[in-house]
């Protein structure tokens, strides 16, 4: 049996995204890290072989490993990959050597039309009420406590995000936001912010194993793709099994 066996059924039997995001947060931290590699190096390789439970746990892990990107006990998952030579899961916690932090330059506060500059409370209150005639200028609110809000809006549709993910160059502040919901579990955000060249590495990084065949080609040919990128998703493509048909299906 699959080492891998015990995690698929424990977060298969769990419907919700949420709840298994929430389960893996909760007891990633206490397996110790040499055991915890091999078993996540395990559920990559399984991924990688086209193995649909595989996949399908590998969706909370990956939305997981994007909200806790700066998280110590990833370099200590790093470190092990490197050690026992675990290369699925290298690839799912690969950075490039240079990564830094981006300085953000200042932002002006929209001009909301009331004649003057609203202040943060009244913008974050904007964000919450369920009426959509502020939400373009919501969107380019600079204040990242503003979008979680407008994120968390019941009125806040998916075409509103990709608009939000792909805006260039890249708001890093609000992409780490978008990060801590559930908007990452659908397919098409997660390649707006994968083809977006301005988004974080270790945010868009484990998302590419998500990535269908279809997916990572077009990753493969973004113009503009990070090298990281664009190497980890070469890698994905050459271990992804070829296809009988083209109706392989894509995790939303």
């Amino acid at each position: 049996m699959s080492p891998t066996g015990p995690l698929k059924r424990v977060l298969l039997s769990l419907t919700e995204v949420s709840v298994r995001i929430g389960w893996l947060n909760d007891a990633l931290p206490r397996w110790p890290v040499p055991d915890a590699a091999r078993l996540l190096n395990t559920l990559c390789e399984e991924n990688e072989r086209g193995d649909p439970a595989a996949r399908e746990v590998l969706l909370p892990l990956c939305l997981l490993l994007a909200r806790i990107a700066h998280d110590p006990m990833l370099e200590r998952l790093r470190e092990q990959a490197k050690a026992q030579s675990l290369l699925g899961l290298e690839r799912l916690l690969r950075r490039p050597p240079d990564e830094t932090e981006r300085s953000l330059s200042e932002r002006p506060v929209p001009d909301y039309g009331q004649g003057r500059e609203l202040t943060l409370g009244e913008r974050r209150s904007l964000a919450r009420r369920p009426d959509r005639r502020a939400f373009e200028k919501l969107l380019d609110d600079p204040h990242p406590l503003v979008i979680r809000h407008l994120l968390r809006n019941p009125k806040l549709t998916e075409d509103d995000v990709v608009r939000l993910v792909a805006r260039r160059p890249a708001r890093c502040e609000a992409l780490k936001e978008l990060v801590q919901t559930e908007w990452l579990s659908r397919g098409r955000i997660r390649m707006t912010l994968l083809l977006n060249p301005g988004s974080p590495p270790a945010l868009a990084m484990p998302l590419l194993a998500l990535c269908t065949r279809g997916e990572l080609l077009e990753v493969l040919r973004g113009v503009d793709t990070a090298p990281v990128l664009r190497a980890t998703a070469h890698e994905l493509l050459e271990r992804r099994p070829p296809l009988e048909n083209q109706g392989e299906p894509t995790l939303q």
